[in-house]
Order: structure tokens, then sequence, then C-alpha cells
């Protein structure tokens, strides 16, 4: 039984993609982000596919009283492979070229986890954020999306057949108590385990199985809505909850969640209540909307890798016209893989053995050359030897804390036999020197504590909240890390965090072309209800309390570069050897002012040479980079080694650099102590 074909379906294709292309470009207006809720479109995806493939199921099951599953999944293959290979094999080139190979490494195994249909898997176990950053420099982490959508397509069709034939009276209950269990459970996961929640199918099967239901009460029916006044009113609610999702959801909220309900409700009113004569079918069924939901998901395959590669490169800028320029080079793309890929793939006239052994002969090379990318350890020798220390923020690192939960709030613990202790205390920058200093404490028999979270730090009685919104963003352990510290005695503390950013609140601007985030304004503060206490005052405060009973130990600020060194360097370092030296020994090093440093953490330093005690020690990163081999400027790198994994944070070098520092003062509290 052959589907009927709606236009306004492809048009909420290109509603869907088009969302998700303007948040991942992070189009700006007006130094604004209208496009924050943009993720959403990956949700308007999945519902049009529950709905769909319910559709085609259901009608076989009740046209013909079975399921033949194996033209179901061969019009799968048909429809989702030969694209997405395309895109892959077109990729391989640009990812030899410019994947740095721990990157490429990473590279490699996302599409061997993407062939595998299980990326999903793979970039939660690696710690990947969604909409972070690191995120937009891997070219193929928008997989994700297909993997579950791909696992649903293996499972769903089975618990169906067998729901049909067994228990078809209460086919419909078991699909709605299928959603509610899905949603209830994404809502909790999303509060307790935010990465495993957002990238698995048992918390995004809910919003698949409202567009299953949809299908079920059309195909049981033998129609969708017959009130004339709803299907006038309804679809332009759906309309406005999409837009109302895209436009005010944004990446600190709670997803998917009940929150989420929204724009999933917006879908399906549209889906069920359109209709020939009323506006939003119209507009949705114009040449226009049409037209790009035809190309969709080609479209959504090449944007991601487009825009990654532009960002590794430096050509993505902050320039809306650049931006549109390479939203325009992903349209032209994806017309040329819809026209000359997908559709001769999809035509009936190509038989399918064909195609499948055609397909099956790039995926053997793409599994075979991927493979080798991992056995040959990112094929190091394709970079000069300095560029091959780019290592993530540690962070991003699972081994680091696979004894801890992966919730943010909770305290990792390490080597807990020992009654020595050492606490770490801080934000990303703490985060990233945490795992080379874990083995160095341990080697000295100290228990290691850690509490640490990206864009916090120990102001006790403030709150972090987002400046747009004016709403507080609980996502700092502050409370708990102060209930931690005030139980300690002879311990030492560990303090390390970005105070520059959150004492001055912009963005880092090293004057000479490096601009973080445009040098714009930070987008979050810290507040107290007790308007005499600033941050200044609770730090310094809180300091002088602990040191009574522990010895500190304080970090200056680290120099920020402006720039992301890995990158610039991988585009301006000559890639011969013979000519690396040269330009080496010409001291072409990427430097930044060191007077723009002290300028930059003037107020930092005051607040923490103010800190006065006998158990107060102190570590000076910048002194191993500024004023030392090149007068006034601050070093990113040397001959041999990157100082920086990006434009603010330390690289493995510089992480091993700033704590043997830490080691030196420790070993000094030791001597002293005995």
């Amino acid at each position: 039984m052959k589907l009927t074909y709606r236009p306004e379906i492809d048009g909420l294709r290109a509603i869907a993609v088009g969302a998700v292309i303007l948040y991942h470009a992070q189009i700006s207006i007006l130094g604004l982000q209208p496009f924050k809720g943009g993720f959403i479109g990956v949700d308007i995806f999945f519902v049009i596919s529950g709905y769909l493939i319910s559709s085609i199921i259901l009608k076989e099951l009740i046209a013909t009283g079975s399921f033949s599953f194996k033209y179901f999944y061969q019009r799968r293959v048909r429809r989702i492979l030969p694209a997405l290979i395309f895109v892959m094999l077109v990729s391989l080139p640009f990812a030899w070229l410019y994947l740095l190979p721990s990157s490429f490494i990473d590279f490699a195994k996302s599409i061997l986890y993407s062939l595998g249909f299980g990326s999903n898997f793979y970039f939660w176990y690696t710690g990947q954020v969604y909409g972070a950053e690191s995120g937009l420099l891997k070219p193929f982490l928008h997989t994700w999306s297909l993997s579950i959508e791909e696992q649903f397509y293996i499972v769903f069709p089975i618990i169906l057949l067998i729901t049909f034939k067994y228990l078809k009276k209460y086919l419909a209950h078991i699909l709605i108590l299928g959603l509610i269990i899905s949603l209830v459970l994404a809502d909790w996961g999303s509060k307790n385990y935010g990465g495993f929640n957002f990238y698995v199918l048992p918390t995004r099967g809910w919003e698949l199985l409202a567009g299953s239901i949809l299908a079920y009460f059309e195909i049981s029916k033998g129609h969708r809505s017959k009130h004339q006044k709803l299907n006038l009113i309804l679809p332009s609610i759906g309309f406005l909850l999409i837009f109302h999702s895209i436009l005010f959801f944004n990446d600190e909220m709670f997803h998917p969640s009940f929150y989420t309900l929204s724009p999933i409700i917006g879908v399906c009113l549209i889906i069920w209540f359109s209709s020939k004569n009323e506006l939003i079918t119209k507009i949705l069924s114009t040449k226009l909307f049409v037209g790009l939901g035809l190309i969709s998901y080609s479209l959504y395959l090449w944007h991601y890798p487009i825009f990654a590669f532009s960002r590794i490169t430096d050509i993505f800028s902050e320039n809306l016209l650049v931006k549109i320029l390479f939203i325009l080079f992903s349209l032209i793309l994806s017309i040329f893989s819809y026209f000359f890929v997908e559709r001769p793939a999809r035509n009936k006239k190509n038989k399918f053995n064909f195609i499948f052994y055609f397909l099956l002969s790039f995926i053997i090379f793409l599994i075979i050359f991927n493979l080798n990318v991992l056995i040959n350890d990112g094929f190091k020798k394709r970079f000069p030897e300095i560029l091959d220390i780019r290592k993530s923020i540690i962070l991003r690192d699972p081994t680091t804390f696979k004894r801890c939960n992966s919730h943010p709030f909770e305290t990792c613990y390490f080597n807990k036999n020992s009654k020595q202790k050492v606490f770490m205390i801080g934000d990303s920058h703490a985060l990233a020197i945490i795992s080379d200093l874990k083995e160095k404490i341990i080697n000295k028999n100290y228990q290691f504590i850690t509490s640490a979270y990206p864009g916090c730090f120990y102001f006790y009685k403030f709150n972090k909240r987002d400046k747009k919104t004016d709403k507080d963003i609980n996502d700092c352990p502050i409370q708990s890390q102060h209930e931690l510290l005030s139980k300690s005695e002879n311990s030492i503390i560990i303090f390390f965090g970005r105070l520059p950013l959150y004492l001055s609140n912009f963005y880092f601007d090293n004057k000479e072309g490096g601009l973080e985030e445009g040098g714009k304004k930070w987008d979050r503060y810290y507040y107290s209800s007790d308007k005499t206490l600033t941050i200044e005052k609770s730090f310094r405060e809180q300091i002088l309390s602990l040191q009574e009973k522990n010895k500190i130990i304080l970090i200056y600020p680290f120099p920020e570069a402006g720039w992301d060194i890995p990158k610039k360097l991988l585009n301006i370092l000559p890639k011969n050897e013979d000519l690396l030296n040269d330009f080496l020994i010409e001291k072409n090093f990427i430097t930044t002012s060191y007077n723009v440093y002290k300028e930059r953490t003037k107020l930092s330093f005051q607040l923490l040479d103010n800190i006065k005690g006998k158990n107060i020690y102190r570590v000076y990163p910048h002194k191993l980079f500024c004023d030392k081999k090149i007068k006034r400027r601050c070093l990113t790198h040397d001959e041999k080694n990157i100082f920086y994994a990006d434009d603010d944070h330390p690289s493995k070098k510089g992480v091993e650099m700033i704590n043997d520092l830490i080691m030196k003062e420790i070993e000094k509290m030791n001597i002293k102590a005995n």
C-alpha cells in the first residue's frame, strides 16, 4: 500500500534542517544569536521519521497481514547509506590534510562507529557535549542522530510486528505507554545524566513514538482530522510552538525533557491537522519549502563537515557574509548529491544487489582506511612533530574520571586509602591539569580529591547567572565545595581558575588581532544576595579561613592567547621539515604581549597577592612563558612543543610544566614539615 505524498511534510523537513544549520552556524544578529534553539530541528526529524516509518509498516501489515523485513531494510539502505558514504569519502582528503593526529584518530573512530550505527554511543562515551565549541570541530558529530534513527529502524519493526500479531487490540495502548515511559525517563535523565540522556534511543524514543501514534490513528481511522475549524487553527499554533522553541530554547535547558514537549506537540499538530485550505499547509507546500525538504537529508549530512573543516582551517569566521557563503556552498553540494547520489540509489530501476555491492565495496574501503588511521596512530608523519601534541582538555577525557559519575556536581576521589589529602578546586583550567597531576599526587601517596567544572570558581555565597535571560545557571558546585572544604584539616588545597574572565566579565583581546568571542562581554556573571559582598572579598575570606587548618596553593592566571594556537600554527607552519626548521630557527614564534597580560591580570594579582598567611603557597605559570626567551613577550610554543590546547587552556606539555611547579610547592611543604 503506497503512502500518499504530503508536501507539507517536506516543508517541515525544510524547517528542521534550516533550524539545525542556523544553530550550527552560530548566526549572530546585532550581537545576539537568535537561533540558539535550532538544535530542536533534530527532534522535528525524529517525529517525522516515526510517523513515516510507522505508516509504511502499519499499512503493509493491514494490507497483507505480514511484513517484509527484506523490502523494508532495502529501502532504508537505499535512503540512508549512499549519501552518507559519499559525504564520508569526500571528507577523507580534507581530514588527511587538516586534522592533527589526535583529531584524525577521533575522526576515524566516529566514521567507524557511524558505519556501525553507534556513533551516538561513541560521542556520549567520549564526553562530547553537543553544541560545545570542541564539538563544532568534529566533522561527523551530527551522525549521532542518524544512529538513533537506525537503531529505531532495527528495533521498532520487530516490536510492532509482534505486538500487531499477538496484542493487536492493545497496540495503541502499548505505543502510548512506551511514549510516556520514554518521556518520563528523558525528563529524569536530563536532570541526572544529561550527556547519556541526550544521545540515546530510550530517552529519544518518545519523539519517534509521537509520530508512530499519529500514523496508527490515521490508519486505524482511515483519515486524519475532519474538524474544519481545528484544521484551520491548530497548524498555526503548531507552527508558533516550533518557532518559539527555535528562538527561545538554549543549550542550558534540560533536553530532551518535559520542556521538549512544546515543539513536539507543534509538529504533531501540523501533521495531524494540516489541510489544503489552511495557511501553514500552503506555506509548507510551496516549491521553496518542498525543495529544501527534498534535499534536507543531504543538506544535514553536508553542512556539518563543511562547517567543521572551515573552522579547523580558520576560514569560518564570525563574519555573517562568510557564514552565509558556507551555507550556500552546503546547499550546492546537497543539490548535487540529491540528484546524482540519492535519487539514483532510490530509483527502483537500479537493482538493489548492484547498489548493495557497490556500497559494500566503499564501506570496506572506509573500514580499512580508518582502521589504518588507528593502527598508525593518526599518521603522525603527515605533520611536523611540533603539531603532534594537541590534546583535548582533560574535561573530555573519560578515563580521567572513570571512577566518577558524569554528573557535574560530583566530587572525584582517587587513592582513597591515603589519609593525606590534596584537593583541586577550580574551573576548566583546573580540569585541564587534573589528569597529569593525579598521577604525580598519587605517586607521592596522597589522596587526590577533585571538584572542578567549566566556568565555575570558588566564590562562596555567589550564584552564576545568565546575562541575557537573567536566570540562574545551576551548574556550579560551590555549595558542595564549601561543605567539602569546611571539614578539611591538615590538607593541601589547590585553587586554579580563569580569574581575569570572572573579574572583568570580558573575553580576552590580545590587542594584536586575537579576540576571543569577538572580545565581547562574558554572557554570564556571578552575583550574591548579600550586596555588601564581592567575589574578591568572598574568595579572600574563604582562603584565609581555610589556611588556618590547611596549606593553600594559589595558581596565578595562565596567560590567555586570544588565538587557537594549534589551529593557527597548523595554518602557518611549513609542512616540509627543512622549511619548518628554517622557519623556527628564524624565531617565527606566535607570541603575545607580556604588557597586555599584566594589564589583563592586574585585578587577579591584586586579589591573590592580598591573601597572606604562613600556609599560603603560590604558583606563577606566566613565569614559564613570559619575558623569558623573548623579552616582553609570552611564548605560546617553542621549537618542539606547543603550550596551548586552544586559546586559553594549557596543552599536555603546558600542563606538565605547570604541574612541576605545583609539585615543587608540595615538596617545600614536606621539607618545612620535617
